[in-house]
């Protein structure tokens, strides 16, 4: 049997050897100048590998009666990781989701400002859709500790000031979000808007996705580190950042009602509607620059209850919970 190689560097080649006549099959390795290489193989050195049983005369005896068995190997520019998400995605809607949790919803029962009660079911669900492959990033509410907008001229105090300390709020519900899911064993990381690096990372977008890329669930506080915007707003934004399937927003309400259902009990709710509808009929489900970005953007908003449980997991898996923004 003839082995013969060749390599495009260094230039040099084996003279034809010989073997023992009981020898297992050999594959040819070689590469010329006209055959193109791929990424991977010009990285281990410009060498094809090519094993081809025409050349190598009929195929050996099976050694004790079976053929040996081929391992099943992901592709080189696969990880381990990304080959699990490609299988589990198959039966899921989305596979980064953004969900938005009012600080009014941490509140729970309005008896403190954050119920670890809440926050404990939030992780739970959370954890469970993370270990089916699903990228979660969280957005946080600070209404349940300061809501800028309903403090400004109190003591003189102005609007830009106002939403500043709204945004500390955030970082508090953060922190306070990331200790639960973390006691749970859920890698976090909480990302705010301006620096506070004693007790967050900055945001970073890069940074942000390989978070997500890896496994953790990145919590964003600070809002969008500007005042005059929303945290809605800011969900919006960092959804269309992170190139996330859509917008998850918790509330205290099942979802968009036609009408007010406090005024009229009569209201019913709509499964689905359409940006547009949710502008001409300012519906109070967004502000409208958080709605307008989603448009724009087209990311569809799933607007649910937070209260129900499993309604969380629900939304990021892609079951029909709530009311659907701009999708089908």
């Amino acid at each position: 049997m003839a082995f013969s190689t060749s390599f495009s560097r260094p230039m040099f080649s084996f003279n034809t050897l010989s073997f023992q006549p009981y020898s297992p099959s050999l594959c040819f390795l070689k590469s010329e100048l006209n055959v193109p290489l791929t990424g991977y193989q010009r990285l281990c050195g410009c060498m094809a590998i090519n094993c081809s049983s025409s050349e190598m005369g009929p195929p050996s005896e099976p050694m004790n009666g079976r053929q040996p068995e081929i391992p099943h190997m992901a592709p080189f520019n696969m990880t381990i990781r990304e080959v699990a998400l490609s299988q589990s995605q198959s039966s899921y809607k989305w596979r980064r989701v953004l969900l938005k949790v009012s600080g009014e919803a941490l509140a729970g029962d309005q008896e403190q400002n954050i119920d670890p009660k809440v926050t404990m079911a939030i992780a739970r669900e959370v954890a469970a859709v993370t270990r089916l492959g699903i990228e979660v990033a969280i957005v946080v509410g600070g209404g349940n500790i300061f809501r800028g907008a309903s403090w400004v001229g109190s003591s003189g105090l102005d609007r830009s000031s106002a939403d500043y300390i709204g945004m500390l709020a955030t970082v508090m519900n953060a922190i306070f979000l990331q200790a639960t899911m973390e006691s749970i064993g859920i890698p976090t990381r909480v990302q705010t808007a301006f620096r506070m690096s004693e007790v967050a990372e900055p945001y970073i977008r890069r940074r942000a996705i390989r978070h997500l890329e890896k496994g953790r669930v990145v919590i964003f506080a600070a809002g969008t580190g500007n005042p005059f915007f929303t945290t809605d707003t800011a969900a919006a934004l960092r959804c269309a950042e992170i190139n996330a399937e859509v917008m998850l927003k918790a509330t205290n309400v099942d979802g968009v009602y036609s009408e007010n259902p406090r005024h009229n009990p009569n209201a019913t709710l709509l499964e689905t509607i359409t940006y547009q509808d949710v502008m001409s009929r300012d519906l109070s489900v967004m502000d409208m620059t958080a709605i307008t970005l989603c448009h724009e953007n087209k990311i569809p908003v799933v607007v649910f209850n937070l209260n129900k449980p499993g309604n969380i997991s629900k939304a990021i898996t892609g079951e029909r919970v709530g009311t659907l923004i701009g999708g089908t």
